[in-house]
């Protein structure tokens, strides 16, 4: 089994479907469309917004319209272009911030199985209890610990992209800013790249043994 398929029944009641509580599903589609919604404006920033690649046709196409400007008037207004679509982008980093601050605020309310540390903890005590040698057991227990990487990657974004969107109100210099917007972009990759690994890893499970696992986000694994 690859080890990026995540498991929809438990390892030691086999005929168990692991449930998900309403807040959990709602957060994680929420999440999924304001991800979306935030890689897409870095998507059209660095491809149809592109600063470098617009100066030269704003100035083009103005000098076709009989308006001369000089390359650093149209620098500024495709820097003001690139600015409309980063406003946008931290408009989600802000719903970013408020899904992850509900998600804080719902675990200590999940039931006592669906805490994600009592899953982590399970995982963790199932793959002892098997004398490590279960590859199973090996499986659920790194899917959980990619799971924490996810939500820890999300408080650092969440809190370098805040950093960054109240650099003046905090104090933060130019060249802080800079630095924390730059290791902002990185995280952002490693999300990227987990979500391509996650997604991955479901169409699998849902080839396999564990078929119905996105209707079981959907519905709460009734099944």
């Amino acid at each position: 089994m690859a080890i990026i398929e995540p498991l929809r029944n438990d390892i030691d009641h086999p005929t168990e479907v692991k449930k998900h509580s309403a807040p959990i599903r709602l957060w994680h589609w929420l999440n999924l469309l304001i991800i979306t919604g935030s890689l897409l404006t870095v998507l059209l920033n660095s491809t149809l917004f592109d600063v470098k690649g617009n100066t030269s046709y704003v100035q083009q196409q103005l000098q076709e319209s009989g308006v001369s400007v000089t390359a650093l008037q149209a620098k500024s207004v495709a820097h003001g272009l690139e600015d409309k679509v980063w406003g946008i982008h931290i408009y989600f980093g802000y719903a970013l911030a408020a899904l992850l601050l509900f998600r804080l605020l719902a675990e200590p309310f999940q039931p006592g199985q669906q805490h994600f540390f009592c899953k982590l903890k399970h995982a963790y005590q199932t793959y002892r209890k098997h004398s490590k040698k279960s590859n199973l057991a090996l499986h659920d227990l790194t899917v959980k610990a990619l799971y924490l990487i996810f939500y820890l990657l999300l408080i650092i974004m969440a809190l370098t992209g805040l950093s960054i969107a109240f650099d003046q109100e905090l104090g933060i210099s130019k060249a802080t800013s800079h630095s924390i917007k730059d290791f902002h972009g990185f995280c952002m990759y490693l999300i990227l790249t987990f979500i391509v690994v996650h997604i991955v890893g479901v169409l699998l499970a849902e080839r396999k043994e564990s078929k119905g696992i996105v209707s079981d986000m959907i519905n709460g694994g009734k099944a």
